[in-house]
């Protein structure tokens, strides 16, 4: 059977995720301070204007949130009124309040650490409720979707010639969209490829779609890929000069399938950007994704989905289901009832397994949370244990 996926990616530059990198930018600079803060942060951005909302609990240390906020986005590469928005020159408006007590007693204190207090990693309570998903397949060498994967290439290509000057004409804000065919669950190629990137407003259409497709599509994905038949639309309207925030207003965690799997498996729904890892909304979604690598690592499936369900203030998970599509060695139930031998899903184990208590969270915010070397939760280290259940089954 023959079907066509397809995933988007935007670049650091667009209106969301400039306010997703300055909610984390600020995330890492108050876990800077103190590594048990409590942040749940929201910035919105619009023409001339960033707004920070939130709360926040910092037993130590000071943010210069303003000053983060200009670094940020001159960072991005706002740096020219031409573009509409600019770090010297855009207003910053802060309205930050504690954490709600409510809220704090149950993840600082959990149901189960409130009824026996004798197991450390039961003292941290989920921050809220939800479900959230981990997914992981063998189709790339990411352990990702294709198509997500190809995605992200492209608008991180884009950046990569707007800043090192091989395309000199372009804008921070740009997206691209990869359709993948499939043959019975293999990708076979790319159907279409879709750019668009904001530019100078003097330059020609047709310079920028040669440009475009020499030197971000050709560049960002393999050619034996792309084939006589592949469609390629780039700047589909033909003009694409206003940008960015001044374009169209930003919001903090309105790209959240761009940040997972690119609609390929499901999303829980709940952001990450701004998040301490006591939201299991942030901690338990990255766990969850590197629970899933690990199986499909170990041979026991070709891809995996993982759902772990929290409730506010209790550490432990309230279920845990496992989903290999027919693809697993062993049933999915067995897979599920052998999990919590391996791995720990409470707040505290999970942030203490995957270090999460550190600032790291600024080079999560562009190009995707999964897929990507040196974070932690793409580690494969449990691969080998968890092999072994092939044999004792």
């Amino acid at each position: 059977m023959r079907y066509f996926f397809s995933s988007e990616s935007v670049t650091e530059g667009h209106p969301d995720k400039v306010c997703d990198q300055i909610a984390d930018a600020l995330l890492d600079a108050f876990l800077a301070q103190d590594q048990n803060a409590r942040v749940a942060c929201e910035v919105t951005a619009t023409t001339g204007l960033v707004l920070v909302i939130g709360e926040v609990s910092i037993s130590k240390g000071y943010v210069d949130i303003p000053a983060i906020v200009r670094e940020t986005v001159k960072n991005i590469g706002y740096d020219n009124a031409e573009y509409g928005f600019d770090y010297r020159t855009c207003a910053v408006l802060v309205a930050i309040n504690e954490q709600s007590p409510d809220i704090a007693m149950g993840v600082n204190n959990s149901l189960e650490h409130r009824a026996t207090g004798s197991d450390a990693y039961d003292q941290i309570g989920a921050g809220d409720q939800g479900m959230m998903f981990g997914y992981a397949c063998d189709e790339t060498e990411e352990y990702m979707p294709m198509a997500i994967v190809l995605a992200h290439r492209l608008t991180k290509r884009l950046a990569e010639v707007r800043k090192e000057g091989i395309i000199k004409y372009i804008r921070p804000d740009g997206k691209a969209q990869v359709t993948v065919e499939y043959e019975d669950g293999k990708p076979l190629r790319v159907e279409a490829v879709v750019v668009s990137t904001q530019h100078n407003p003097d330059v020609d259409i047709q310079t920028l779609r040669k440009d475009i497709e020499e030197h971000v599509i050709r560049a960002a994905i393999p050619a034996n890929l792309l084939d006589e038949n592949t469609k390629m639309y780039i700047n589909p309207t033909g003009r694409f000069v206003i940008g960015g925030p001044q374009g169209d207003s930003g919001l903090t965690g309105r790209k959240i399938i761009v940040d997972t799997y690119g609609g390929y498996a499901p999303h829980g729904g709940g952001s990450f950007s701004g998040k301490d890892p006591t939201k299991v909304d942030r901690s338990a979604t990255y766990f969850a994704r590197y629970v899933a690598k690990n199986i499909v690592a170990a041979g026991l499936a070709s891809k995996c989905e993982i759902q772990v369900a929290y409730a506010i203030g209790k550490a432990k998970p309230i279920a845990i289901y496992v989903n290999t599509f027919g693809t697993g060695k062993l049933p999915d139930n067995k897979i599920a009832e052998a999990l919590p031998k391996y791995f720990d899903f409470r707040p505290k184990a999970m942030i203490d397994k995957l270090g999460l208590a550190k600032p790291q969270y600024l080079a999560t915010a562009a190009y995707g949370h999964f897929g990507r070397s040196g974070f932690s939760w793409e580690s494969t280290d449990m691969a080998g244990e968890l092999a072994r259940l092939l044999n004792d089954n």
